[in-house]
């Protein structure tokens, strides 16, 4: 698969240079021969190593992910390629791409497993000038959905910065710009929202006379990303996400107030049970964990989060002596094109059976006990869905909604909470 990248209208700071397709030539010359160069980037961090042949001759093995393999010269005229998982060699992606001989290229491997893309990357762009940088920004996490990038000066808030590049949807790029060489912060957030930042790069150098380009790859939880900076020619440097995000979901009959704190930050003030709090970023690995219920601290172990990753924290059961419940929340959109998402979440207390969940007649989920969420399940979007959640206990649906529109490239998750005589069901579509 090869992307096409194209320029956004506004740069703020940046100087468009080369714009248009990123196959396009924008500077180099050719060798006059018929071969090329030809490098892999592992940017998928779902197998440790990769490989790449092209007409059945090895030119990068064992790259691991953030790194990048050394030039191979291949010829132009046959580039059947498959890029391969090493040890076992099971091919995750084969593309036959469009080469110019005498040019240098990299070739990127992104995705997940099951869904490995790949983009290519031509190398010959011209050296920036004395005192400047040609920079790249490649979004190749499209279950991040569309991202603004801000350059800063080291430690300067974001709340003054314009964006530098807007709007970059999945699979596209910046074109290559010409900025001040210098160290910077580096900010990427969601389009149109600064509050909502994706990776937060405290300091990234740009070299005089330089040309590089960010990658943008896909994480766990799908919202927040990693970076890649990649030098034309040169090494790779890999920028992971120290942050996970996180949020609470309280679920007790009897009407108390929550309050819950995670790592210093408000997860819920002081809300009504049972109620569903908002994401945020928190420093990812060992975490410290407050709750009060009606002003009293309650005693639950903090969870370690993993950097990159989505988690509801379920706090439900006896609000005396409540139990919680870490989930692993997958909010990576469907690999199939144009699916939808949807999960159950039973955190019901006093529940003595499992629930189901149903679409259009069809078992989604079946049995989810108490304190647990059924595994993403795949459905066609639809204008119109019947949507029933049941319990062996009783033949009337605990929740239902009759018409309910499914959207495509949707995530969803249905929460049953509350008493088991008095459930109450809510459905939140999260992407």
């Amino acid at each position: 698969m090869r992307s096409n990248f194209l320029s956004p209208k506004n740069w703020g700071l940046l100087t468009l240079t080369c714009a248009g397709l990123l196959l396009s030539a924008c500077g180099g010359g050719g060798s006059g021969d018929n071969n090329a160069n030809i490098r892999l980037l592992n940017a998928t961090r779902s197998y440790a190593g990769l490989a790449l042949s092209m007409n059945d001759k090895s030119v990068n093995s064992d790259v691991a992910y953030a790194s990048v393999g050394s030039y191979a010269s291949v010829d132009t005229g046959t580039t059947s390629s498959q890029i391969q998982t090493t040890g076992i060699g099971t091919t995750v992606a084969s593309l036959s791409p469009s080469l110019n001989k005498g040019s240098n290229y990299t070739m990127i491997a992104y995705g997940w497993a099951g869904a490995v893309h790949t983009s290519m990357l031509q190398e010959d762009q011209e050296a920036a000038a004395s005192g400047k940088t040609k920079f790249l920004l490649m979004n190749l996490a499209p279950d991040a959905g569309a991202l603004d990038f801000y350059l800063s000066v080291v430690g300067d808030s974001l709340d003054n910065e314009a964006a530098v590049a807007s709007n970059i949807a999945g699979g596209l790029s910046s074109g290559f710009n010409t900025i001040n060489s210098g160290s910077y912060r580096l900010r990427i957030t969601s389009a149109g929202k600064k509050s909502e930042v994706r990776l937060d790069i405290p300091s990234i150098t740009l070299a005089s006379t330089g040309v590089a380009t960010l990658i943008v790859t896909s994480n766990d939880g799908g919202i927040l990303v990693n970076g890649i900076l990649l030098q034309q020619k040169g090494e790779a440097g890999n920028f992971l996400s120290s942050e996970a995000r996180a949020r609470v979901i309280t679920s007790f009959g009897d009407g108390v107030r929550v309050t819950a704190q995670l790592n210093g930050n408000s997860l819920m003030g002081n809300a009504v049970a049972p109620a569903i709090g908002e994401y945020i970023n928190t420093q990812a690995g060992a975490s410290s964990l407050n709750v009060t219920i009606n002003g009293n601290p309650m005693n639950l172990s903090a969870p370690v989060l993993k950097a990159g990753a989505d988690y509801t924290l379920l706090v439900w059961g006896d609000s005396a002596a409540p139990q919680l419940t870490v989930l692993s929340d997958d909010n990576r959109l469907a690999a199939t094109a144009g699916a939808v998402k949807m999960r159950l979440v039973n955190a019901v207390t006093n529940l003595n059976s499992g629930l189901s969940l149903s679409v259009d007649y069809s078992a989604i989920a079946s049995t989810v006990l108490p304190g647990t969420g059924s595994t993403p399940s795949l459905l066609s979007s639809s204008t119109s869905s019947l949507l029933s959640v049941n319990s062996s206990a009783s033949s009337t649906p605990a929740y239902s909604i009759t018409e309910l529109p499914l959207v495509s490239n949707g995530v969803y998750s249905v929460f049953m909470l509350g008493a088991a005589d008095k459930m109450v069901g809510t459905l939140r579509r999260e992407r």
